[in-house]
């Protein structure tokens, strides 16, 4: 196991998973912003060098200090050998399985060993399975531009969490709202507000460089909100050299058919998105 921090490695790396695209989307992006000044502070971890068989991308030791905060403790991954993939998740160096993290991938070989390490080592893990969507032409998608008489684009910050966090399916609570307090200082956001100066529609962007947290309140649905957000999200990304990729839940339609019109392909693919919680959490 090694943990790459030679800035010429890094570039290397990248280029080597933007050759495997899409397949490596969270972790490219995980890695491209860590050579774009790393916001969230992650590193990687491979299990060799120059040969890479596996690649795991996480946040520095010192950057996570609740244990039990998954949302922050993000880990992403890809392989080109599952054996591989399989003995660097059971490496304790690698992910310090007793606290609690999440894991994202593509490959469908990742959520099968991860579960069975975690049933070995009695922690609990919780699935949630998106499908990926990927625009496979960037810079005539980023061109366009939203019009309204109502709304006007605004500028997200740290005080708006509180409604993002009460309108997340996957969150609610106190450590998913640190969570969007961090993405929106650190990453590309957009958001449009009515004449009022109040929140009407927002699109996030995470540390492996997905398109997420889409929302629209009821009253402005309809309107094409949803879209513009998300393309002046894009916008900021493609601006860094970032491919363009979200992901919904399977039985979110409404969704799937917004990101159709807007060009997106919808991958045949599986983006697993996997909370682990060691099973014998304290009282608190």
């Amino acid at each position: 196991m090694l943990i790459l921090t030679c800035p010429s490695k890094l570039q290397l790396l990248e280029g080597l998973l933007q050759r495997t695209l899409p397949q490596t989307l969270p972790v490219c992006g995980a890695v491209m912003h860590i050579n774009r000044g790393n916001p969230a502070q992650h590193e990687v971890v491979v299990d060799s060098w120059p040969e890479v068989k596996v690649v795991l991308t996480r946040p520095r030791k010192e950057v996570v200090k609740d244990n039990w905060d998954y949302y922050a403790n993000l880990h992403a991954t890809f392989y080109w050998d599952v054996d591989a993939c399989r003995t660097l998740l059971e490496n304790a160096e690698a992910i310090d399985w007793s606290k609690a993290f999440q894991l994202q991938g593509l490959q469908d070989g990742l959520y099968e060993a991860a579960r069975v390490i975690a049933k070995a080592r009695h922690v609990n893990v919780k699935p949630y399975f998106y499908q990926p969507a990927l625009h496979p032409d960037p810079s005539t998608y980023c061109q366009g531009r939203f019009r309204s008489d109502l709304l006007h684009f605004g500028t997200l910050n740290p005080s708006h969490a509180t409604l993002l966090n009460e309108t997340w399916s996957i969150g609610g609570n106190n450590r998913s709202l640190r969570y969007l307090e961090s993405l929106i200082r650190c990453f590309p956001s957009a958001c449009l507000l009515d004449k009022g100066g109040q929140l009407a529609a927002w699109n996030l962007s995470d540390p492996v460089g997905c398109l997420t947290h889409n929302y629209t309140l009821p009253q402005y649905r309809g309107q094409g909100c949803s879209g513009a957000v998300i393309q002046a999200t894009a916008r900021r990304l493609h601006a860094s050299g970032f491919a363009l990729y979200g992901g919904f839940l399977r039985e979110n339609e409404s969704m799937r058919k917004g990101l159709k019109r807007q060009g997106y392909s919808i991958l045949p693919l599986t983006k697993y998105l996997l909370f682990f919680t060691p099973a014998l959490k304290p009282q608190t």
